[in-house]
């Protein structure tokens, strides 16, 4: 189905196409910075930016919450909260001891949030718009799996979590341009009555 089911949620979808563009954005932007700080090594301006992305995703959230109290449960957006921040602390401490230390907890925190984002997602289902959330959501459970792996090569890079936020980025966007397109039909729909 990609209606809206109710008035609530039919307010929502547009908020949350907009927070989806802006993660988008931040994705791509924050790739492009990871990659080019972290080609000769972790160092200082790495650290800072792997702490930074599950902060943003806090931070995104809680607008997610915000906009989503009239239109459902948001216990697992609580949850994620709670994952990114510990996320957040463990990338800071393992930035100390290395690339391997922070691929471990990285891939941590995807396997975590990943879960919490397909649930999510399958709960917003009669939405519309939700089928890249729910791929990404299953993707980032794989793609941390491989992290935890890979943190145990003879030389591992950081160069996997800038393409995991790329991913990521380009399915937050598919989804808010099929939220736009629910909205826009919802809309239509509205108007006819």
């Amino acid at each position: 189905m990609t209606t809206v089911d109710s008035p609530a949620a039919a307010g929502f979808a547009p908020a949350l196409s907009r927070l989806y563009l802006v993660r988008f954005a931040f994705a791509i932007v924050w790739a492009v910075l990871m990659f080019l700080t972290t080609r000769s090594g972790l160092g200082a301006v790495g650290g800072v930016l792997l702490v930074l992305y599950p902060l943003f995703d806090v931070g995104s959230a809680i607008v997610d919450a915000r906009s989503a109290k009239s239109g459902g449960s948001v216990t697992g957006l609580y949850v994620n909260m709670a994952i990114s921040l510990l996320a957040a602390l463990g990338i800071g401490i393992a930035a100390a001891s290395g690339i391997p230390a922070v691929l471990r907890v990285w891939g941590a925190w995807a396997i975590a949030a990943g879960l919490v984002q397909l649930i999510v997602a399958l709960g917003r289902r009669a939405m519309g718009g939700q089928w890249p959330m729910i791929l990404s959501g299953g993707i980032s459970v794989l793609a941390g799996a491989d992290f935890v792996v890979s943190a145990s090569a003879a030389d591992p890079t950081l160069s996997s979590v800038a393409g995991y936020a790329v991913l990521g980025g380009i399915f937050f966007l598919v989804s808010a341009i099929r939220l736009g397109r629910v909205d826009e039909r919802n809309r239509r729909s509205v108007e006819k009555y």
